[in-house]
Parts: C-alpha cells; structure tokens; sequence
C-alpha cells in the first residue's frame, strides 16, 4: 500500500478505541481501528492538528459516536486498491445507517453472484472503515462475520446504528 507523500495523520479516540485517520490536504484517504487487518504502518506520517480534513472527520465521528449521526459527508478519495475493489466499496457505499446487507448480496449487486468469497476479501481492506460501512455486511442467514475491526466492535457499532 503506498500511502501518497502529502499524507497527513492523527489519532481519534472512540469508544471503541483509537482509530487512526489518513489525510491528504484535501481528502480523507484512510480510516482504520487500531490494530486493524491490513492496517498499513503510519509511523512514518507526520501527525498534525491542523488539517481541515483530519479536524473535520474528528467532528463528525464524534457526532456518529454520540448518535447524532447517520451519514458521513465527508471529502474522500481512494487511493488504495484494485478497480474490482474500488468497486465493492462503492456498493458498500449504498448501504445505509440501520441497515444491513449479505455478502452474497453484494456479489448479486455487482452481477457476480460466484464472487463471495472476493467481495468478502475486497470488503476486509477497505481503507475508509465506518464511512465505507462495511460493518454492516453480514453473513448469509443475518451472522456477525469477518470485520477487520473485530467482531466486538461489529456489534458494537450494528448496535450503535439500532440493527440490534
């Protein structure tokens, strides 16, 4: 994963732990849990407090946190992953606060009905985790599975959102 030079990052602290942000001037480009599956490595990327993206994402995860909101309006770019990847985590995109999807649902979206096991593999490096909501996607009979984040904290923010 090659993190673009301008990046900039900081920490935010949740509820459910530190949650590392990615930024270029203009755009989030990263969001991971701490300790997340293929989290890259930032220690590298100079923390700052004063960019207006990174200030921006802390206000409104702050905001997600308290149950004030429903939706990121966010400025993002991908800068990560392959175009059948870019593609999954727009269709994850679509899912929306409260709501869930299958696996195979998303696979049936993109017209790729065999792919599961891709879209699944695809859905675990996504770079923007929360405002690509791939914690809401589920297992095919409605199971917790396969959250880069952890389990726990699936439950936790499904639970947050009202789906439990």
């Amino acid at each position: 994963m090659q993190i673009p030079a301008d990046a900039q990052r900081t920490v935010f602290k949740s509820p459910l732990g530190d949650i590392h942000l990615l930024a270029r001037p203009d755009a989030l480009i990263g969001l991971w849990f701490d300790g997340q599956t293929h989290q890259p490595g930032l220690s590298h990327i100079p923390v700052v407090t004063t960019n207006p993206v990174l200030k921006q994402t802390e206000e409104q995860l702050a905001d997600y946190f308290a149950g004030l909101r429903e939706r990121f309006d966010l400025p993002i770019a991908i800068v990560f992953g392959s175009e059948f990847q870019r593609t999954v985590w727009a269709a994850l995109s679509t899912i929306t606060y409260g709501h869930t999807r299958s696996y195979q649902d998303i696979a049936q979206t993109l017209q790729k009905p065999k792919a599961v096991r891709a879209v699944g593999a695809a859905i675990g490096k996504n770079p923007l985790s929360l405002v690509i909501p791939c914690h809401r996607v589920l297992g095919a009979k409605g199971q917790l599975t396969g959250y880069a984040g952890g389990l726990d904290r699936k439950a936790s923010l499904l639970h947050l959102e009202g789906v439990f």
